[in-house]
C-alpha cells in the first residue's frame, strides 16, 4: 500500500509561485509513473502534469504548459510540482497521483493506482 501526503498549498498572490510536495510511504516510487491533477470548485478533477519512473519525459496540460515544472528525487521518494506565474484560475485541490505503470501514459488516461488527499492552492487576483 502507499500513502500519499501532499504539502505546500496556500493563498498567493497572481503572478506569485508555489512549489508543491508529495512524500510517498508505505513503498519506493521509482518504478512509479507520477502525476498532479487539480479540482476547482464545481469542476471535474482535470489533469496538470505527468512524469516517468527515471524523471526524463514529462507532459502538461496545455493550461499550465510554461507555468508549471513537475519534478522527482526517488532517493526521497518525493514529487515536485514548481508552480510559478500563478492566476486566478489555478484555484484548485491539487491532488498527487501515482501509477504502478512506469511510464506517463496511465497517468495521462487518468488510470492511478493511488491518490494523495489533495492541498488547497487558492490564487487571489
Amino acid at each position: 500500500q502507499v500513502q500519499l501526503v501532499e504539502s505546500g498549498g496556500g493563498l498567493v498572490q497572481a503572478g506569485h509561485s508555489l512549489r508543491l510536495t508529495c512524500a510517498a510511504s508505505g513503498r519506493t516510487l521509482s518504478n512509479f509513473g507520477m502525476g498532479w491533477f487539480r479540482q476547482a470548485p464545481g469542476k471535474e478533477r482535470e489533469f496538470v502534469a505527468a512524469i516517468n519512473w527515471g524523471g526524463t519525459i514529462t507532459n502538461y496540460a496545455d493550461s499550465v504548459n510554461g507555468r508549471f515544472t513537475i519534478s522527482r528525487d526517488n532517493a526521497e521518494n518525493t514529487v515536485y510540482l514548481q508552480m510559478n506565474s500563478l492566476k486566478p484560475e489555478d484555484t484548485a485541490v491539487y491532488y498527487c497521483a501515482a501509477s504502478k505503470a512506469p511510464t506517463i501514459a496511465t497517468i495521462l488516461r487518468h488510470d492511478v493506482d493511488y491518490w494523495g488527499k489533495g492541498t488547497l492552492v487558492t490564487v487571489s487576483s
